[in-house]
């Protein structure tokens, strides 16, 4: 015997007892579900690109701070020897104009930027300077506006 007076039938006996507004209200359709799996979809692409943007952002500035360590490193250089090196690799190697040099200076790794591309050095500079040192930006080609704009280590 059933304690609670409930009928053995199970939710069968239960459906039958329900008006029919209820049966046809007691899921999701598949259309709905479709769209909101769209709507999920959609805000995960925004929060995406939000997201690559301040990652390509930080890289932009870790360059640009990259940049200007790079500018040091080339004035040691040119403190202990007399004037700028002739390329970067002089930083890394020793050159045989080189007689006091001190280094290494740099690391290979500290001569391309966050985006891997080698930053732009000129020497001697224009305008003068003993040297110019570029970073880029994102795409690693002279000219651009936004995360691509060039900087140069007299800025």
């Amino acid at each position: 015997m059933n304690k609670y007076n409930f009928s053995q039938s199970g939710t069968a006996g239960m459906r039958r007892n329900m008006p029919a507004n209820m049966l046809r209200s007691a899921g999701f359709t598949l259309i709905e579900m479709i769209a909101v799996l769209v709507l999920i979809g959609i805000v995960m692409g925004v929060v995406a690109n939000r997201v690559g943007d301040s990652i390509n952002r930080g890289k932009v500035n870790a360059g640009i701070a990259q940049m200007r360590s790079l500018s040091t490193k080339i004035e040691n250089y040119a403190l202990d020897n007399g004037g700028p090196p002739a390329s970067l690799n002089d930083l890394i190697s020793r050159p045989s104009s080189a007689a006091n040099w001190n280094g290494p200076y740099a690391t290979e790794s500290a001569l391309k930027d966050p985006f891997g591309h080698p930053f732009d050095y000129r020497m001697p500079g224009n305008d003068g300077r003993d040297f110019d040192l570029v970073f880029l930006g994102k795409d690693g080609k002279a000219g651009g506006d936004g995360l691509d704009r060039d900087v140069g280590s007299w800025q």
